[in-house]
């Protein structure tokens, strides 16, 4: 559901390429009627694009993931994104109940017969404060500066002009002066969270938090011009873990976004099946929940947790206005991450992070 740049892109007669225009236009992220970000239906494994402050948020030291989405396939040609990341966190210093952590992100998507993409890159820094004797109630302020790049393929794109009687033939000049093919650009986001952790053994979590991102509100055009405003996206987030007993948890996410006039709310949950352990550690787990992107998409999720591998899966069935065109078919996702801890570190560890 996240909107690209494009013009004038694959063009037959002149009324096609009229509601070409028109349709790209619409569709440029620039445009406060049609602007919308890069999102996932896991949203909940994106902690940087989604608030820098849950960074390093999670129970063990260090989380390694990547993404991959696959969307509108059956409508045109599709949005492949993929995306990698990488969190940590550690103790300020050994004395101290505060804990820092650090991020990097990297994100690729690609759609469109002209091959419109957008590369970015987030470095993320999150201070995490703890607010009580116990170490399990953290206040976290986090900050992600990134460097976007947009671009697309010029000899891939066909024009009205490139048309005789119907026949398109690549020998015609278009008589179009096209852009440059690139562009880039600098972003700033700022968030903050707080997560607290009750109950024996800390067994309940509770996380909110909230972001804002494109803080600079950058400029960019693909002509040499003052270029069209990046509109500041705002972001909520909440999460709720709880034990029902040793074997399942239940787990509450929502999400809520908006930038320019689009807004999106994406909540559900999962539930997790222990079905086998060795001692504290979890060594497989089975998850499976629904969840629901608000007018647009139900999404059914399977997860499977074996020892430090977590594999995803979900898929967008389409339940929006376009449902008849995209015939209930939305988007589909896969995620794989690994998760560990570093060397035997002495004492236990005073942090207590959500289990999410």
């Amino acid at each position: 559901m996240r909107l690209n740049n494009c013009k004038s892109e694959v063009i037959g007669l002149k009324h096609l390429k009229s509601l070409a225009v028109l349709f790209c236009i619409a569709y440029m992220p620039g445009i406060a009627s049609g602007q919308a970000d890069i999102h996932f239906s896991q949203f909940y494994e994106t902690s940087i694009l989604r608030n820098p402050a849950l960074t390093g948020v999670f129970s063990d030291d260090y989380k390694l993931g990547v993404y991959y989405r696959n969307q509108w396939a059956s409508i045109s040609n599709p949005y492949n994104t993929v995306l990698a990341t990488a969190e940590t966190h550690f103790q300020i210093r050994q004395t101290s109940e505060d804990f820092v952590s650090v991020g990097l992100l990297a994100v690729s998507d690609k759609a469109g017969s002209i091959d419109q993409k957008i590369s970015g890159f987030y470095p993320a820094l999150n201070y995490n404060k703890s607010m009580n004797s116990d170490h399990n109630s953290f206040l976290s302020v986090g900050f992600t500066g990134g460097y976007l790049q947009y671009s697309f393929n010029p000899s891939k794109a066909t024009f009205n002009n490139q048309y005789l009687n119907g026949k398109f033939d690549p020998a015609n000049p278009s008589l179009e002066n096209l852009p440059n093919a690139q562009i880039s650009m600098f972003d700033l986001g700022a968030g903050i969270n707080f997560n607290t952790s009750t109950g024996e053994n800390n067994a309940t979590t509770f996380v909110i938090g909230a972001s804002v991102y494109h803080v600079t509100q950058p400029k960019f055009s693909y002509y040499q011009k003052p270029g069209i405003t990046e509109n500041m996206r705002m972001n909520g987030n909440a999460a709720l873990s709880s034990a029902v007993n040793e074997e399942v948890t239940i787990q509450f996410q929502a999400n809520y976004a908006s930038q320019g006039t689009y807004t999106e709310l994406i909540f559900g949950g999962l539930m997790n099946w222990t079905t086998a352990s060795l001692g504290a550690k979890d060594i497989f787990v089975l998850s499976g929940g629904l969840f629901y992107r608000y007018q647009d998409a139900i999404i059914p999720v399977v997860k499977i947790n074996y020892m430090n591998l977590a594999f995803g899966v979900s898929y967008d069935v389409n339940v929006s206005t376009l449902k008849e065109a995209s015939n209930m078919q939305g988007g589909t996702e896969f995620t794989l991450f690994y998760t560990g801890n570093y060397n035997d570190k002495g004492p236990a560890k005073k942090t207590v992070c959500p289990k999410f």
